[in-house]
């Protein structure tokens, strides 16, 4: 959380820009923007559809079309429908549905439904053991509790081996259909893809995936530092040739060679994920990641690049917790605020323009707990100085973080939520996307009163870097479990006494 006037200290103070990461020559720079000394405000986040200084289209763009989700726990379904009614005594609908429900729930778990997200369908005898596997155990355990909770309806060996050789039978049918019409449209209409990385090693992996076409995976050109001078696919040195090939070519997945060279380029590759690219680590050499997906022998894993979706229960998480919270704190801040205006005077509320998702500002409320000398201080100091100084009230409000109760209104509102990252003024926002790669994608996320780098003690006068670490890491890894953990934590080190 952040003050509302500053002073810079070794913690908190930008430095050059030693840990950033370079970019491909003639792309454009990481951030637009331009910061200075003045109090103005300055334009200073990229606009919508452009992260990192990449403008990629993110709708409007020609895709092949996905393979459904549905047919494979179609499959699971009826396969283990037939199995109960052929073996089961009594297909009573309540162990029909338990049965079913097993298998779904064991498969999910093995990620046995994930074919329509990795860049090759799997192979059915690949997937022979795990899902015969599991449906020995959905068998088992049914049989065990018919036997504990219903004894004259108990399974026998014969029904108990009958239903899961018929269940086997018919799932391994049909997933092999599924993953045979999956694999010859794929052939049909392969997916279209970048490949990233330095210029030898894309054009390698390139080239073997262009030898196989079974992978379902067609790549249209390479995106390097420097282009070759030999054979191979195109490449792609300038943002505007990338956008054009995302345009023209519909690409759908973007393959990313490499670790150490894959890193360098970390905004582009978020700007791909953020443009609806699925983006995919890939090992040109022998090793591999443990259990991983296999592109023309080359190991490959997904990167949480793309784009999150859960938005609508994140705000109405906010909505709900946000509403119940201001009615029930609603006595505390009138008590707040009448005991800040008796001990210093008016002026109890203090606005200030913040930025927001995808660089909009906003004004964001807290109580007063200083008063700046001007809006230039306002606006370009980053922590409070002279605390000691303050009022003991003014103290108290800080460290206690009740002046941030204000923005429940701003979550409230829409124009914050309860967690993200936290939000900046536009000076310092100017100031950090140059000096630190990936602080402007911090605003592809609406901002939040508290977030995943406030609960690891990154509050105040403390590294921007790591802060904006973190920010990244919750939104690529975003979950509502994470928000409510990160809630929970929050409240229980809400009466620390640290300053925000």
């Amino acid at each position: 959380m952040t003050a509302e006037s500053t002073v810079p200290s070794p913690g908190g103070r930008p430095r050059a820009a030693d840990h950033g990461f370079s970019s491909i020559p003639s792309l454009p720079p990481f951030s637009s923007v331009s910061s200075g000394s003045s109090a103005s405000p300055v334009s200073v986040i990229p606009p919508r559809e452009e992260i990192g200084g990449y403008r990629f289209p993110s709708g409007g763009r020609t895709f092949a079309r996905r393979p459904s989700r549905l047919p494979l726990p179609a499959v699971d379904i009826g396969a283990a429908l037939a199995g109960g009614v052929l073996a089961l005594p009594w297909p009573h609908p309540l162990p029909l549905a338990l049965l079913v429900l097993a298998v779904l729930r064991l498969n999910a778990h093995g990620s046995l439904y994930r074919a329509a997200h990795t860049p090759a369908v799997p192979a059915l005898l690949d997937e022979l053991p795990a899902v015969c596997g599991r449906i020995a155990l959905s068998w088992c355990a049914l049989a065990a509790l018919l036997a504990t909770y219903s004894p004259q309806h108990a399974l026998s060996a014969r029904a108990l081996v009958l239903g899961c050789a018929v269940q086997a039978l018919l799932s391994c049918a049909g997933r092999g259909v599924v993953h045979g019409h999956r694999r010859r449209a794929l052939l049909r209409r392969p997916r279209a893809a970048l490949v990233v990385g330095r210029t030898a090693d894309a054009q390698r992996v390139a080239a073997a995936l262009l030898r196989h076409p079974g992978c379902g995976v067609r790549p249209v050109g390479v995106v390097a530092d420097a282009a070759s001078d030999g054979e191979g696919l195109p490449v792609l040195t300038t943002g505007e040739e990338v956008q054009r090939a995302l345009i023209q070519n519909g690409v759908q997945d973007v393959l990313a060679v490499e670790p150490s060279g894959w890193s360098e380029q970390v905004p582009l590759l978020r700007a791909l994920g953020e443009s609806g690219c699925a983006v995919w680590e890939v090992r040109s050499d022998s090793s591999a990641y443990g259990r991983s997906d296999r592109l023309a022998g080359f190991a490959c894993r997904r990167l949480p690049m793309g784009r999150r979706y859960g938005s609508a229960g994140k705000r109405l998480l906010d909505v709900l917790v946000s509403g119940v919270l201001l009615l029930l704190v609603s006595p505390v801040l009138l008590v707040c605020a009448v005991v800040l205006r008796a001990v210093d005077g008016p002026g109890v509320v203090f606005r200030q323009e913040r930025i927001g998702k995808d660089g909009r500002p906003f004004t964001l409320l807290k109580f007063r707990t200083h008063r700046p000398v001007d809006a230039h201080e306002a606006a370009t100091r980053w922590s409070v100085a002279n605390e000691h100084e303050m009022v003991w009230f003014c103290r108290f409000l800080r460290r206690s973080s009740l002046d941030e109760l204000l923005q429940l209104w701003n979550v409230f509102w829409g124009d914050m939520s309860l967690v993200g990252p936290r939000p900046e003024r536009p000076f310092f926002v100017g100031q950090f996307s140059q000096t630190y790669p990936g602080y402007a994608a911090r605003h592809r996320m609406r901002t939040g009163i508290t977030g995943l780098a406030q609960i690891h003690g990154l509050r105040g006068d403390t590294s921007i870097e790591d802060r904006c670490r973190f920010d990244n890491a919750y939104i690529d890894n975003w979950s509502l479990w994470q928000d409510v953990c990160i809630l929970v934590r929050t409240a229980v080190s809400l009466v620390r006494p640290t300053g925000s």
